[in-house]
């Protein structure tokens, strides 16, 4: 790396700064980085943007997403996380127009996966919102995934196969089952109590929940991390607001790398690794349960 890193005594090497994307990006080595884990502006005119026309605001992505391309190793990948934009009142889905912008720079996408929440605004004149998308690009063919390291519970660990060969025996991988590309509500038993919601989004009663309007869990980030990259390995996110990536780069002992040219999100995000080292931070634990009712279990 052309970088000077960061030093804290318990955490991986990491560089954040509050720079702007493409500039941070042109400072990075060539085919160093194994995941961009990143979600852009949406174009909705949020205080750190400004609303543009549909198609100039994708095409003004072109000079980043080439420098992404550079600096991503051959077996990386990409997940570009990202919503809707809106005007008058019509939806216009930014993995859609995305697609084609990476498609244009080789990219192959492996998973378009769908992120469900449960809260958000409640909108009069459509249904309201309850999804972000997910887009999972590889450089190339030679990929990492870790599928046993982001396993979840199955629904039924101790079904059987009830014919051939193998009749009689577990059917169900013991380590767990595949979380699917739909990251949502998931009842492990037909009983209520075993009720968890895998990645809620972060809103006023979140523990992570700080002064930044769009801010994404570090349990979203860690999925793709640990499923997507090895320990030591590099994560970039060029848009990384209050550094939930860098933290659940760092978490799970990889090298993080960052940039946020907000100050006051950078200011924030830089607090939170300051947090991180010393042990005194916040964040919700992966896969933790957060509704579980006990009492009047019809009402749901």
């Amino acid at each position: 790396m052309q970088l000077i890193f960061n030093e804290i005594n318990n955490l991986p090497e990491y560089k954040f700064l509050c720079e702007d994307a493409l500039n941070f990006s042109r400072e990075v080595q060539n085919n160093s980085v194994k995941l961009i884990m990143t979600s852009p502006p949406y174009n909705i005119g949020k205080s750190y943007e400004t609303r543009i026309n549909i198609n100039e605001y994708i095409s003004n992505f072109e000079p980043l997403l080439n420098e992404l391309k550079r600096i991503l190793c051959d077996d990386g990948s990409i997940c570009w996380q990202v919503g809707n934009y809106v005007e008058d009142g019509e939806i216009f889905p930014l993995d859609i127009y995305f697609y084609d912008a990476f498609k244009n720079l080789g990219f192959k996408l492996r998973n378009r996966i769908i992120w469900h929440f449960g809260h958000g605004l409640h909108c009069s004149k459509r249904f309201s919102g309850r999804y972000e998308v997910i887009l999972w690009f590889t450089k190339t063919d030679n990929y990492i995934f870790n599928l046993d390291d982001v396993r979840i519970p199955s629904k039924y660990p101790g079904k059987k196969y009830y014919k051939g060969a193998k009749k009689g025996l577990i059917s169900a991988n013991p380590a767990g089952k595949n979380p699917e590309d739909l990251w949502t509500i998931e009842r492990l038993t037909d009983d209520w109590d075993a009720l968890i919601w895998e990645i809620p989004n972060v809103k006023n009663n979140h523990p992570e929940k700080l002064n930044h309007p769009c801010q994404y869990p570090v349990e979203l980030a860690e999925r793709c991390i640990l499923a997507l990259t090895n320990e030591n390995d590099f994560i970039f996110d060029p848009f990384a607001g209050v550094a939930s990536t860098l933290i659940a780069a760092l978490k799970n002992n990889r090298r993080a790398l960052g940039s946020e040219r907000e100050k006051n999100y950078f200011e924030i995000g830089s607090e939170r690794i300051k947090n991180l080292n010393a042990g005194n931070l916040k964040t919700r634990p992966i896969y933790q349960e957060i509704y579980k009712p006990h009492e009047n279990k019809s009402s749901i």
